[in-house]
């Protein structure tokens, strides 16, 4: 696994005696800026695993060893945070998330909590009743799955329009799923977009029509840009200045969001070329504190035009690296949009869509490749997998044996027995996310049926066994960005209702917790950076009030970021 020894970078060091470990003096002693000490310290490291404490010079990790040692580095401008005990590891890595989204999400209506129909309704009304005549409502985060009762005169178990457009006839609503794969709308918002019962739907998406072909509102994957679209228009009126400071408002709450739970690096999936250059003046202003690795999201028209352009490692002292890029080439299992190699067990009609075309993938494979950036695709069905691996082969196979392309395929949630030991032989990064298992298990059978769910889904251990490499994250705004609850769902595959979800596909506590450091910073060729705590890499350092590495699982939750530390700076402190 990646994790398993020193680079050469780092060996070099160490032998040149230049960085501290275990209490070897350096012959020359920069000043320490921040000790950690009499600590529990899982260092993430094989060579030095445990320590009690640890020492930071500059932005990066000097020394760790023992209280004893660590305090005779220390000088009268160091800051010591006794930690009394409680645990050290290195900052967790969102692996999979939406950076920008996470801000967002904090703006608009937080439907992640409705547990009926009816409470959403209610949600929008008493926006529409705040909100000027025209303005647009807006909320993510429902999904019907997780609701106490099925609407009545629901359509493929999702309610029609007619009570949200009741209740704000003068506003448009426009409201994700959870999934990010499907949004429903009001009469006044279709109406804004032009959208009839006689516009056909879209390729790669679904507007969904009643028995009678009158439109309900909801609409799938890429039928929900028709009514994007119309939102857009509708910003389109914002001056420069207002885009502006909203997206800094943005970019401002998903770094408190993400620091305050501990996540000191952010694998941001999927983002325009605009954005890029937002995030890049971002970071030359010193305004970015969560570091960013980002994968650009564009056709492979626009990526070829600007690839060459937008590339940067390392940039703004790490904080900003872009030499990635994110396509999807299915749907979501929630929305009935992740494509199939066999209908739905809920919906025999159907075997999910596929959103872009294969041909325009094996595109995008190929500029990537004149431009040496990764291509992550997001593939949640199996027949999705099986394609994006077939694609992923066909392009491996023009590259001299032993690239180090590190390849990524972004949730890999439903995989066809035949197509899991292919991860490991192509060395494709299996990018999943913990939460999603536990959130999604109380109906995954319903859409895959018994079989299909215990051979490939969320297979965790299974992929660890064959040598993939996993990772680990949450796809926030989808699901609450906390590491601390994917960890949890990572190694107990516990539903709400306390039942276990095939837990022989639970990973160890030791595996989540690299799949959430040192794996992450595999998967973005930085491992020689971060992932881990040892010396001469970047001080990035989370401390827990419990330690999630030998509590009672049912404890687990109940523990608090009490420091996020980047680069050697105190970025987040609870408050006493």
């Amino acid at each position: 696994m990646p994790y398993r020894s020193l680079t050469p970078a780092l060996l070099a060091l160490f032998l040149a005696g230049t960085v501290l470990i275990g209490g070897c003096a350096a012959h020359e002693e920069p000043s320490v800026r921040l000790a950690l000490i009499n600590g529990n310290i899982v260092t993430v490291d094989s060579l030095v695993p445990s320590a009690e404490a640890l020492a930071i010079a500059g932005d990066t990790i000097l020394a760790v060893g023992t209280t004893e040692e660590i305090l005779a580095l220390t000088g009268d401008d160091t800051r010591v945070i006794d930690l009394e005990g409680r645990l050290a590891i290195p900052g967790f890595i969102e692996g999979h998330g939406h950076y920008m989204g996470l801000g967002e999400a904090r703006r608009i209506l937080d439907l992640t909590k409705a547990m009926s129909w009816e409470e959403i309704v209610a949600m929008v009304e008493a926006a529409a009743d705040a909100a000027a005549p025209g303005e647009w409502i807006t909320g993510r985060g429902w999904h019907q799955e997780k609701w106490d009762t099925v609407a009545e005169g629901a359509v493929d178990g999702v309610p029609t329009h007619h009570e949200l457009s009741a209740v704000s006839p003068d506003n448009p609503v426009l409201l994700g799923h959870a999934s990010g794969h499907a949004v429903f709308a009001n009469q006044r918002a279709m109406l804004e977009a032009g959208v009839s019962p006689e516009t056909p739907n879209p390729r790669g998406g679904e507007i969904i029509r009643d028995a009678r072909g009158a439109l309900t509102g909801l609409f799938r994957e890429t039928a929900a840009n028709l009514i994007e679209a119309a939102l857009a228009e509708n910003r389109a009126r914002m001056t420069p200045e207002e885009r502006e400071a909203e997206r800094r408002e943005q970019a401002r709450l998903a770094a408190e969001e993400s620091l305050s739970k501990g996540i000191t690096s952010f694998h941001d999936a999927g983002v325009g070329v605009g954005t890029v250059r937002f995030f890049k003046r971002l970071a030359d202003e010193g305004a970015l504190p969560v570091r960013l690795y980002v994968m650009v999201r564009a056709d492979s028209r626009t990526l070829a035009d600007n690839l060459a352009d937008i590339r940067m490692v390392g940039y703004g002292n790490n904080h900003l690296t872009v030499r990635s890029i994110k396509r999807s080439i299915d749907g979501a299992l929630g929305s009935h949009g992740a494509w199939l190699l066999e209908p739905y067990a809920d919906m025999p009609q159907s075997v999910g869509l596929q959103t872009v075309d294969s041909d325009e993938i094996t595109r995008t494979a190929d500029v990537a490749l004149d431009h040496g950036f990764q291509v992550n695709i997001h593939a949640i069905g199996d027949k999705a997998n099986r394609e994006v691996l077939d694609i992923f082969e066909r392009a491996l196979a023009t590259q001299e044996t032993g690239a180090d392309l590190r390849w990524r395929i972004e949730h890999a949630q439903h995989l066809s027995a035949a197509d899991i030991p292919r991860f490991a032989d192509l060395g494709v990064i299996a990018s999943m996310q913990g939460v999603h298992a536990t959130s999604d298990g109380p109906w995954v059978y319903r859409r895959l049926g018994a079989k299909r769910a215990e051979e490939g889904a969320y297979v965790w251990q299974k992929l660890w066994q064959s040598g993939a490499v996993v990772t680990n994250g949450t796809d926030a705004p989808v699901e609450d960005v906390d590491p601390i609850a994917s960890f949890y769902a990572t190694v107990t595959r516990r539903l709400s209702d306390g039942s276990l979800f095939f837990e022989d596909q639970a990973l160890t506590r030791t595996q989540a917790l690299a799949s959430y450091t040192i794996n992450n910073a595999y998967a973005a060729f930085e491992e020689d950076l971060k992932g881990s705590l040892t010396p001469g890499k970047l001080a990035d350092i989370v401390v827990l009030s419990l330690d999630i590495m030998t509590v009672p699982e049912d404890e687990i939750m109940n523990s608090e970021v009490l420091y996020t530390i980047v680069g050697g700076a105190v970025l987040y402190e609870k408050a006493p």
